[in-house]
């Protein structure tokens, strides 16, 4: 029964979005690897383009450096960005859209992204709520698919 409880838990915990400093995060059961191929199969199937896939980690061992699991994907698409840019064209600077997914010092991963108030706020854009709301929507649901088992 215990264990049952703690599973539970657990899997109520992954499916909890934290926003600090204008990043939204959630748990991921996976590495930070799967955590990437399963979001690239849900943008992909949302007829999503994946641009970029950055391998922060592996960059860093190149650099004979170390940086624990930490990688970027980069996608988007015009139908969802223009809208955004029609609303302050200086949100070109934080488009297409980022997803990070990064192992923490206690081993676990997480899978963060803008908080579309924050891109809000600091774009100054004011009468493009809807436009906000459905791209919040979507980079939520995008990261509960990849967060899902």
């Amino acid at each position: 029964m215990r264990a049952l409880f703690l599973g539970l838990v657990t899997l109520l915990s992954v499916q909890v979005a934290v926003a600090q400093d204008g990043v939204i995060s959630v748990e991921s059961p996976f590495d930070v690897s799967t955590t990437l191929d399963k979001l690239t199969t849900v943008l992909e199937s949302k007829g999503m383009t994946v641009f970029a896939r950055i391998d922060h980690s592996a960059n860093a061992q190149k650099a004979d450096l170390e940086l624990r699991p930490t990688q970027v994907l980069i996608f988007g698409n015009p139908k969802i960005g223009t809208p955004l840019m029609n609303c302050a064209q200086s949100m070109a600077l934080d488009l297409p859209q980022k997803m990070l997914a990064w192992q923490d010092e206690a081993g676990n991963t997480h899978l963060g992204w803008n908080d579309p108030a924050y891109l809000q706020a600091r774009h100054n854009i004011e009468g493009c709520d809807e436009v906000l709301q459905k791209v919040g929507n979507a980079l939520g649901s995008f990261a509960k698919a990849a967060t899902s088992e």
